[in-house]
C-alpha cells in the first residue's frame, strides 16, 4: 500500500513546483540476483535524489509493491496509483527503470503510449533516461519497446528456470510449497523436509476418527468450531505466527472451519507420508491463474516424511466414505445405508424419505424409494420402496448368514492347511510345470531337426509340414497345461492368504445390531427389488470365491 508522511519528511519543501509526482517502487522474486540493487530501499533513495535534483517536481506519494510480479498489473499499490491517476491527483509518475513499471511487453507499452499521454502524465524512468516532458523523443524512441521486450523475455527465462529447478526438487521428494500442509511444519534444518506439528496432527487424527465414526464433513466442521479449534489458516497465522499472503494485518477474520476444508484434509494423501505436488500449474508466466492437472500428471513420491494417518485408514476413508453418496441425517451423522443402497433395476441410488403415518395412524417412519422414479415423477423405473426397519432386519440377517458361511469356510481351510495337502499339491504343480517346460524344449528341438532334414533331402516337404504341425500342436498343449497349473497355484496362494479379509467378517460374529461401521466394512452395495427382496454384494467376494474353488479342488484331488 502507499506509504506517505514517513518518507515525505525527507524531501524539503520546494517553490514554483509544476509537477506533483507519484513515486512507484516494485520488487519481486523474479528479480533474482538483482534483488539487492532493486531493493525497496535503494529504489527509494534513487527516486529521492532525483526529486532533489529537480526543483520543479514535488512528492505527492509513494506507491510500493513489495513481492509482486511485473508480469501482472493486479498489484495493490499500482491499482491505488491508477485510482489517483484517474482522479488527477498527480501529473507525474517516476520509476527507477522500465522494468519497475512492469515486465509485460504489451501492457507496459499500452501505459506509456496511450494511458499516460491521455491523462497528461509526465513519465520518468531514471536509469533508462526517459522523460516524456524534457525529452519527448526518449519515449518514442525505438529503444523503448526493445527494452520492454527484453524485460518481458527476462521474466519468461527466469520463469522457465525456476520451473525446471522446482521439477527436479519435486521428483526428488523435496517439498517446495510456500506453506507446510496443516499438521506439518517445515524442518528448520531443511525447509524442503516436513516434520509433524503435534497440535495440528491431533486435529487431523480427530477428523479421520470422526469420519470413520459416521460424522459428515459439515458436522465435523461444526464440532471443531465448538471446540474452539482454529482452522488451518488461523493456526498458521495466530499459533505459528507465519506471515501469510492475503492476510496482512487484518484483525476481524474469523478462522472457522467449513466442510470444504475438512474434505481437503480427508483427501490429502500427504498425511500418509507421501509428497504430492504439481497438482496444478499457472496458465503462463503472464497469466497468474492456476488450472488443475489430472492425477496422472501429479508428482508423487512415497514415504518421504513421518505419516500422521496410516495408509489403511486413509484408503478406508477414500473407498468407503469419500467415494460414496454419503448424505447426513438430522444429527449430522452419515445415514447408515447412504452410498450403499441402490435400485436393483436402474441401479440408481435409493432416496431416504420420512412418512408421518403408517397404516393410517400417526406414526412417523423412514422408507427408501428409487431416486430415478421420484425425480422423473414416476416416468422412469418404479418405486422399489422398502421400509427402514424391513431393510435393517433383512440386511442384519444376511450379514449373520454370511459371517456363518465365512466361519465354516475358514474352519475347513484351516483343516486343509494343517493336513499338509496344500504343500503337497503346490509341489506337484511345480513338478508338472517343470515337466511341461522340458517337453516344450524337446518338441522345439525336434521341429528344428525336421527343418534341417528337409533341407538335406532326408524327408519330403510334405513330411516336414506334418512334423511341424504335430510338434506345434504338442507345444501349444503343454503351454496351456502350464497356464492352468499357474492359475491353480495363484488360486491356492490367494485362498491361503485370506486370513485378513476373513477377520473382517469373523470379528462381527456376535453382531446383533447394525452400524455404519459394520455396513462400510462388509458391504459394497445393497440392491432393492420391487417386491422388497434385497441382494447384497459383499466385499471380498473374489477372495470368497477363491476359497470355495480351493475347497472344491481339494476334495476333487483327494477323492
Amino acid at each position: 500500500m502507499p506509504r506517505q508522511s514517513k518518507y515525505k519528511d525527507n524531501i524539503q519543501p520546494k517553490t514554483e513546483c509544476l509537477y506533483k509526482a507519484a513515486l512507484y517502487i516494485r520488487l519481486s522474486v523474479e528479480d533474482g540476483d538483482k534483488a539487492e540493487s532493486n531493493s525497496v530501499t535503494n529504489q527509494r533513495m534513487l527516486l529521492n535524489e532525483f526529486l532533489k535534483d529537480n526543483p520543479d517536481i514535488e512528492l505527492f506519494d509513494y506507491y510500493i509493491d513489495d513481492g509482486f510480479s511485473g508480469t501482472d498489473f493486479s498489484r495493490p499499490a499500482f491499482e491505488k496509483l491508477l485510482n489517483d491517476l484517474y482522479a488527477k491527483r498527480f501529473n507525474t509518475l517516476i520509476v527507477k527503470d522500465l522494468s519497475r513499471l512492469g515486465r509485460n511487453y504489451i501492457e507496459v507499452g499500452n501505459y506509456i503510449e496511450k494511458i499516460f499521454p491521455l491523462f497528461n502524465i509526465r513519465f520518468v524512468a531514471i536509469n533508462d533516461q526517459i522523460d516524456s516532458i524534457k525529452n519527448p523523443d526518449s519515449v518514442n524512441s525505438v529503444i523503448v519497446p526493445f527494452k520492454n521486450l527484453i524485460n518481458d523475455e527476462y521474466c519468461r527465462d527466469i520463469s522457465n528456470k525456476i520451473k525446471a529447478v522446482l521439477n527436479v526438487k519435486m521428483k526428488k521428494g523435496e517439498y517446495v510449497g510456500a506453506y507446510a500442509p496443516y499438521g506439518y511444519l517445515k524442518d528448520s534444518k531443511d525447509i524442503h523436509h516436513l516434520i509433524i506439528d503435534e497440535e495440528a496432527a491431533k486435529v487431523v487424527k480427530l477428523i479421520f476418527e470422526l469420519t470413520l465414526n459416521g460424522y459428515g464433513r459439515t458436522a465435523i466442521a461444526k464440532k471443531l468450531n465448538e471446540l474452539g479449534i482454529l482452522n488451518p489458516t488461523g493456526h498458521r497465522v495466530i499459533d505459528l505466527k507465519i506471515k501469510t499472503a492475503g492476510i496482512g494485518n487484518k484483525k476481524d477474520i474469523k478462522y472457522t472451519w467449513c466442510s470444504t476444508t475438512v474434505r481437503q484434509i480427508l483427501n490429502n494423501e500427504m498425511y500418509c507420508g507421501d509428497i504430492v505436488q504439481h497438482k496444478g500449474k499457472l496458465i503462463s508466466y503472464k497469466i497468474h491463474k492456476r488450472v488443475l492437472l489430472p492425477k496422472e500428471e501429479w508428482v508423487i513420491v512415497r514415504d518421504v516424511h513421518e505419516p500422521i494417518i496410516d495408509r489403511g485408514t486413509f484408503d478406508k476413508v477414500q473407498k468407503e466414505i469419500m467415494s460414496r453418496d454419503t448424505r447426513m441425517n438430522s444429527n449430522g451423522k452419515i445415514s447408515m445405508f447412504a452410498g450403499h443402497i441402490k435400485c436393483a433395476d436402474c441401479e440408481r441410488a435409493m432416496s431416504k424419505k420420512v412418512a408421518s403415518k403408517y397404516n393410517g395412524k400417526p406414526r412417523p417412519y423412514y422408507h427408501y424409494m428409487c431416486s430415478a422414479y421420484m425425480r422423473s415423477g414416476g416416468t422412469q423405473c418404479s418405486k422399489h420402496t422398502i421400509r427402514n426397519d424391513e431393510l435393517e432386519n433383512a440386511v442384519l440377517e444376511s450379514i449373520k448368514v454370511q459371517i456363518g458361511l465365512v466361519s465354516d469356510i475358514e474352519r475347513i481351510r484351516s483343516e486343509i492347511d494343517n493336513s499338509g495337502f496344500l504343500e503337497r499339491r503346490k509341489q506337484l504343480l511345480n513338478e508338472n510345470i517343470n515337466k511341461c517346460e522340458e517337453q516344450i524344449d524337446i518338441k522345439r528341438r525336434l521341429r528344428k531337426d525336421a527343418y534341417e532334414d528337409w533341407k538335406l533331402g532326408n524327408i519330403t516337404e510334405q513330411e516336414y509340414n506334418e512334423y511341424t504341425k504335430e510338434y506345434g500342436e504338442q507345444i501349444r498343449q503343454f503351454e496351456d497345461n502350464i497356464d492352468e497349473y499357474y492359475n491353480e497355484l495363484k488360486n491356492f496362494e490367494q485362498a491361503s492368504s485370506g486370513s485378513k479379509w476373513i477377520e473382517h467378517f469373523t470379528k462381527y460374529k456376535n453382531v446383533n445390531s447394525l452400524s455404519r461401521e459394520l455396513i462400510d466394512s462388509l458391504i459394497d452395495n445393497i440392491f432393492v427389488y420391487e417386491d422388497k427382496k434385497i441382494k447384497i454384494k459383499f466385499k471380498y467376494e473374489d477372495e470368497y470365491n477363491y476359497l470355495i474353488d480351493f475347497i472344491k479342488r481339494r476334495k476333487r484331488f483327494i477323492s
